[in-house]
C-alpha cells in the first residue's frame, strides 16, 4: 500500500490529525528531557544561555530551547603529569603530580575555558614549579604533605572561576638526577660515620662516668668502715678509761693482764705446735688475772 493509498483511506480531516499527532510526539521528545544522575544539560535559548538542567525529568520550550551541551560530574583524574622544577638549594628535581577534580557548574565551564584538563594540568605545572622553588630539598622530601595541601589551595583559587572542585592533589614522586643522587648519598654515608663516632664517643664517656662513680662509691664506703672502726675503738677506749676512773690502777693491770692471757691461749692453739714456750712472768700474768677477778667478785 503505498501513502497515496494510506491517504486516500482517511477519513475526511484525518490527515490533519495525523499530522498534529506527529507534531505532539515531536514536540514532547524535545519539550522532555530526562537527565542522568551522572550529567548535567546546558540549554540555549537562541544561542544564549536558558538553563542547567539537573539530574530527573525536566521540561523545555520545544524548538527554542536546545541541550547544547551533556556535562559529566562524577569525578575526573588528570593523566599524571612530570615537570621539571628547581628548589631554593638549585636542585633541579622531577616532580610527578596526579589531580582529581569535578565540574560542579558546567554553565561556567562550558563558557568560560576551552579545554578543561590542559587548563588545569597547565596551572598545576606553574603552582608546582612556584612551591617548590620556595622550599630546599630536604624540606621537600619531609615536608610532601604541607606542599600537596598548598598545592591544593592554589589550584581551588585559580580554577574556581571554570566552575571546578579540585578534590585531591597527589605529589606521586620526587626524582632526582644521578649526579645529585651520587652527592646525597656520600652525604648521607658521611652523617651516619659522624653518628657511629658520636655514638661511640658518648658511650665512652659514660663507662668512664660509671668507672669514677664506682670508684667514688668503694672510696665512700672504705672511708665509713674507717670511721666506724674509729667510733669503736674510740669507744672502747672510752670505757677503758671510765673503768680506769672509777677502779684506778687496778682496772688497767687487770686488762693488761687479760690481755696477756689471751695472748698465750692463741699460741697454744696454733697448728702443728707440740712445745709451748711459756714466759717466765707468765704464771705470774694467771695469778694476777685471777687475783683481779676474785677481786672484782
Amino acid at each position: 500500500m503505498t501513502p497515496d493509498d494510506v491517504l486516500g483511506v482517511l477519513p475526511e480531516g484525518g490527515l490533519t490529525l495525523l499530522l498534529l499527532a506527529i507534531f505532539l510526539i515531536i514536540c514532547i521528545a524535545k519539550g522532555v528531557k530526562i537527565v542522568p544522575q551522572s550529567e548535567k544539560y546546558v540549554v540555549e535559548r537562541f544561542g544564549r544561555l536558558r538553563s542547567v538542567l539537573g539530574p530527573g525529568i525536566n521540561f523545555i520550550v520545544p524548538f527554542l530551547d536546545v541541550v547544547r551541551h551533556k556535562i559529566s560530574i562524577l569525578e575526573r583524574q588528570l593523566p599524571n603529569a612530570t615537570q621539571d622544577a628547581i628548589t631554593a638549594d638549585n636542585v633541579l628535581v622531577q616532580v610527578e603530580t596526579s589531580v582529581f577534580y569535578r565540574i560542579l557548574e558546567p554553565e561556567k565551564t562550558v563558557y568560560r575555558i576551552r579545554d578543561v584538563d590542559a587548563a588545569i594540568a597547565t596551572t598545576v605545572a606553574g603552582i608546582v614549579r612556584s612551591g617548590i622553588g620556595e622550599m630546599e630539598l630536604d624540606e621537600v622530601q619531609s615536608n610532601r604533605q604541607q606542599l600537596i595541601a598548598s598545592i591544593k589551595q592554589q589550584v581551588e583559587d585559580a580554577v574556581d572561576n571554570w566552575g571546578i572542585e579540585v578534590t585531591r592533589a597527589e605529589i606521586l614522586d620526587v626524582n632526582l638526577d644521578q649526579a645529585t643522587r651520587d652527592a646525597m648519598l656520600q652525604q648521607l654515608n658521611a652523617e651516619r660515620a659522624r653518628r657511629a663516632q658520636v655514638t661511640e664517643a658518648e658511650g665512652h664517656k659514660r663507662a668512664v662516668e660509671l668507672q669514677a662513680d664506682a670508684e667514688l662509691y668503694a672510696a665512700e664506703q672504705s672511708a665509713k668502715a674507717r670511721r666506724i672502726e674509729a667510733d669503736a675503738e674510740a669507744y672502747a677506749t672510752g670505757v677503758v678509761a671510765a673503768a680506769i676512773r672509777e677502779n684506778g690502777l687496778e682496772a688497767a693491770q687487770y686488762q693488761v693482764a687479760l690481755k696477756q692471757v689471751e695472748a698465750l691461749v692463741a699460741l697454744g692453739q696454733g697448728e702443728g705446735k707440740q712445745t709451748v714456750v711459756v714466759p717466765a712472768n707468765a704464771i705470774d700474768a694467771f695469778a694476777d688475772a685471777f687475783t683481779m677477778l676474785k677481786g672484782k667478785g
